[in-house]
């Protein structure tokens, strides 16, 4: 049996250790479109590889991805975070757990995990071929043909394919796949910061604000964490989860949004407001400067007491029933104007891909092509960060080699 693994990155090589593992006997080649293999995973979690997350349970990691949550109930019962951290475990590779849950290599290099991947091929006896981009596939007599470039004069004839190419920006790149009718999700950008280029909030930059509540103007969807302050804009998991779950939404708004944002982090503005005024009657002579309602950053406050129009001589005791009202308001409706998102170079998540409708979920091969299959970001699967993503890659491309 000849499999073509199609994508050099996190799936395709999951996948193919997978398939060569259960199948010895066949032929596993990876063909990656570039010379450079495994580099979203050389800069995931900035470097050092944020291979998945610890959370407790299938019903809490799958809360974690607003497309593809459905599937993935099966998907993990299959292969999940705890079987990550065992495959790993067994091929020499220790792992450490972060406060907040993010899986890391010990070493905090993501060049463990690939070195773990080329040595794993390597020893199986998996085949690599760079450079080599698809063109095109064309189903014949129960196998596929394969075009990739102008590499070969004909055809290249594999029992199986496993398509493991990564997330695609632009719908366009994905028309061969629609060419063999499989349905399409458009692809828009998921996982971004926020760009607010025209607010002074900016010049806090390198502040970090624990626990906030954050949500778009005019939207329900709300999401919990912190916000890091950046010179163009907003940051942090909070932001980013938001960016996730309103993936689409933001799209059709070209970017250009309102966000707001509650600083306590307490969804009941009558508790914050008697919170405030315990603090005023407790010092009424210290600056309201001084007194840090709810733990917030020194800066923030600051520039929160500036946008209320309060002077930073003034008293606690000056502040009065207007002013404390106006505080509360930007302490837990706190609006400022978004003008286009941010990126990380290389890091970025697509909502959208191969739909789901178009894929037998139980063995990750197409219902519309036999014998081609499909792992990773490819799919119409995507996850909030901390993880996630690379768990999905790993679960969908671990059922795709193991049952093809």
């Amino acid at each position: 049996m000849r499999i073509a693994i199609i994508g050099g990155g996190a799936a395709g090589f999951f996948s193919a250790i997978a398939a060569k593992g259960n199948y010895p006997e066949a032929e596993v080649i990876i063909f990656e479109k570039s010379n450079s293999l495994l580099a979203k995973v050389k800069l995931s979690g900035g470097g050092r590889c944020n291979l998945t997350n610890a959370c407790i349970s299938n019903k809490e990691l799958t809360a974690a991805y607003p497309r593809g949550r459905k599937q993935l109930k099966y998907i993990f019962q299959i292969f999940n975070n705890k079987d990550t951290v065992k495959w790993f475990g067994e091929r020499g590779v220790p792992l450490v757990v972060q406060k907040d849950n993010c899986v890391f290599p010990e070493s905090q290099n993501s060049q463990s995990i690939i070195d773990c991947f080329i040595n794993e091929a390597k020893i199986l006896g998996v085949k690599v071929k760079t450079n080599h981009s698809l063109k095109a596939v064309s189903p014949n007599n129960n196998k596929l043909g394969l075009k990739f470039d102008d590499k070969e004069e004909s055809l290249m004839f594999y029992d199986k394919v496993i398509v493991a190419v990564g997330g695609k920006p632009q719908k366009s790149e994905m028309v061969w796949l629609e060419d063999l009718n499989h349905k399409i999700s458009d692809p828009v950008p998921s996982l971004f910061t926020f760009n607010m280029p025209d607010e002074s909030i900016n010049t806090l930059m390198g502040v970090a604000v624990e626990n906030t509540i954050v949500s778009i103007e005019g939207e329900d969807i709300k999401q919990t964490g912190s916000v890091l302050f950046t010179h163009w804009g907003m940051s942090g998991p909070a932001v980013l989860k938001l960016s996730s779950y309103e993936a689409r939404i933001l799209s059709e708004k070209n970017y250009v949004f309102t966000v707001q944002i509650n600083w306590t982090g307490e969804k009941n503005t009558s508790i914050v407001l008697a919170e405030l005024k315990d603090i005023i009657k407790k010092y009424p002579n210290k600056l309201a400067v001084n007194i840090r309602p709810y733990g917030l950053p020194s800066r923030l406050w600051a520039f929160l007491l500036k946008k209320a129009s309060i002077s930073d001589q003034k008293k606690c005791c000056e502040l009065g029933k207007k002013n404390t009202n106006r505080l509360v308001s930007f302490l837990t409706n706190d609006l400022y104007g978004v003008r286009g998102k941010t990126s990380f170079k290389g890091e970025f998540v697509t909502c959208g891909g191969v739909s789901l409708d178009s894929i037998n979920i139980t063995t990750m091969e197409s219902l519309v092509c036999p014998n081609l299959y499909f792992a990773g970001e490819i799919l119409d699967i995507d996850g909030i960060t901390g993880g996630f993503n690379l768990q999905a890659a790993w679960s969908t491309a671990y059922i795709a080699g193991k049952l093809i």
